[in-house]
């Protein structure tokens, strides 16, 4: 009976002795992998989701064009310089194995430029002071003293889908005694659209008016009537 016991001891022995080596290699790895990754810069950056910002522009605002130590900046203190530009409305940075950082942004969408007030429009009445309205953004080149008009102008202009407005170069409003709320659009194709706010999203369907046109230049009245007048060579 003792030596069986003596036999166990020394097998238990064994085991604490094996484990204790197992943890010192572990600790020993988990250490040198935690100073490998503090010593490592930032391999890749990808911008996902901007439009209106430049990728460098939203790196800058990160502060992390110069690809520092991985951990030196935390995902929160990047999201936080990057939300303070006007343009972002939201904002999300991911750290990935191989010292990458993804960062996915959402824009307010711009609406259009304002020539007599120098206001960049964005959605969620937004606006920005601009000197020069943004390439592919409509421009109003008049004046709305009525204020409803114009701030039903921005909601309403909200619905247009990006792929129409950036056919549209110029916002002109031309209100008549029928109606206060009648505007000329010039189309960056060469044709022109009156449209009236309550019927905007027609505009919507431009691109599948288009082929019917036969390559023809004219006026398409989507304020009433819904039809299309050819101009005269």
């Amino acid at each position: 009976m003792t030596t069986v016991k003596v036999k166990r001891k020394k097998l238990k022995l064994r085991v604490v002795f094996l484990t204790l080596i197992l943890l010192v290699l572990l600790g020993y790895l988990i250490y040198f992998a935690f100073n490998k990754l503090i010593d490592t810069n930032i391999k890749n950056i990808y911008v996902i989701g901007n439009q209106v910002l430049k990728d460098y522009e939203v790196i800058e605002l990160a502060k992390i064009q110069n690809y520092p130590k991985i951990l030196s900046i935390s995902s929160q203190e990047m999201e936080r310089r990057i939300k303070a530009n006007p343009y972002v409305k939201e904002v999300q940075v991911k750290k990935r194995i191989g010292s990458q950082v993804y960062i996915y942004i959402t824009e307010y969408k711009p609406l259009f430029y304002s020539k007599v007030t120098k206001k960049l429009i964005l959605e969620e009445d937004k606006e920005l002071y601009s000197d020069e309205p943004l390439n592919n953004i409509p421009i109003l080149i008049n004046e709305i003293s009525d204020k409803s008009i114009y701030q039903k102008l921005i909601e309403r202009f909200s619905l247009i889908e990006n792929s129409v407005k950036q056919k549209i170069s110029e916002i002109n409003y031309v209100p008549n005694e029928v109606d206060k709320e009648r505007f000329l659009l010039s189309m960056n194709d060469g044709n022109y659209v009156y449209i009236t706010l309550p019927k905007i999203e027609e505009l919507n369907k431009y691109l599948e008016i288009l082929p019917s046109l036969e390559n023809k230049k004219g006026i398409l009245y989507l304020d009433s009537g819904n039809y299309f007048e050819i101009f005269n060579n």
